[in-house]
């Protein structure tokens, strides 16, 4: 067990932290599990599923199945991904209506393309930024199980990961794994003035990004604070105060952790609350952006540029954008 004050993904590979004695705790132990019923409540709620109507959701690191249980509760169908045995035998234990599946998720998820709605994830990705032996590289095992996650989940289904990271690199690496996987998205921050109810949210979209939702505060009247990262590799970020140079990233990166502001591509401030989202509900900010369409036709240019886009993101060589990309070729005899 770790020491107090000491972060358990410190303590050795997860398989062995999560051992019978912490098994036993999440099935004991009235404030973890009102804790994780908690986050797992929010996370759901982070999802915009539709209303009244089941859907079939994956939960990652589902530990005894109480982020499960939650879900079953609220009338949908989960299948859960854990690497404890112990944790898995309590969850059997405690009945779960869930399908359960021992597997590292840095190695992937092990699921057919578009096979679920939506993805949950408590306190879990953190775990892959360590090293646990030498064949460990945590920037692949991320890119592995962010990659296996966007193949797994339906066109347009978002997917929310609660963890705790670090520092901001961490949360760095792990949104740039995400944001090469193909995700777009975010980091929403529950009671960012709170030391022990502060919590982090990252929202993946499968598809095009609608809008990152607010964060909860306190006293409920605050702006909510949010961090976003974006695809786009013409967006900047500024170092330090306002007034400094402006850099191009060739890499997309985490902004907003520290004081950060943002430019769109005509290098104009996007609003005063350091907002990227290309429909912003807070300053109504309508960025022309074609990936925000939707219904695209098939073959269309519009079509054509959104897979061109998708693929560069996933680090493979595309043929650069031209005036005649998406053009109707006339049909040969």
């Amino acid at each position: 067990m770790a020491s107090r004050g000491r972060r358990p993904e410190h303590s050795g590979p997860p398989e062995l932290f999560y051992d019978k004695n912490e098994a036993r705790k999440y099935v004991r132990n009235s404030r973890m599990i009102d804790v994780q019923t908690k986050m797992a409540g929010r996370a759901l709620e982070l999802l915009y599923l539709p209303e009244d109507q089941p859907c079939y959701l994956l939960d990652i690191g589902c530990g005894s199945g109480l982020s499960g249980d939650y879900l079953s509760d609220e009338g949908h169908y989960w299948v859960g991904i854990d690497i404890s045995p112990a944790m898995l035998d309590a969850a059997l234990d405690r009945d779960t209506e869930g399908d359960l599946l021992l597997g590292d998720m840095g190695q992937g998820i092990p699921f057919k393309p578009g096979s679920f709605d939506g993805c949950i994830s408590i306190s879990a990705v953190q775990w892959l930024c360590n090293a646990n032996k030498k064949s460990d590289i945590p920037a692949k095992r991320l890119y592995c199980f962010f990659s296996s996650l966007y193949s797994v989940l339906a066109r347009g289904a978002r997917a929310v990961l609660q963890l705790y990271p670090e520092n901001s690199e961490q949360l760095e690496l792990i949104t740039t794994q995400a944001t090469k996987a193909g995700f777009t998205g975010g980091v929403v921050v529950d009671y960012p003035n709170s030391a022990k109810a502060k919590k982090f949210y990252l929202c993946l979209f499968s598809g095009p990004t609608t809008f990152i939702p607010k964060g909860l505060d306190e006293d409920e009247e605050e702006e909510a604070r949010e961090s976003t990262f974006t695809t786009e590799r013409l967006l900047g970020h500024l170092r330090g105060k306002r007034g400094r140079r402006w850099m191009n990233l060739e890499i997309p990166r985490m902004v907003k952790i520290m004081s950060v502001a943002l430019l769109s591509t005509t290098g104009s401030l996007l609003s005063s609350h350091w907002c990227l989202q290309m429909t912003c509900p807070n300053c109504k900010l309508r960025v022309p952006c074609r990936m925000l369409r939707r219904g695209l036709v098939r073959k269309s240019r519009g079509w054509v540029l959104e897979k061109k886009a998708r693929r560069r993101r996933q680090g493979k060589e595309v043929r650069p954008d031209t005036q005649y990309t998406g053009r109707r070729r006339r049909p040969r005899f």
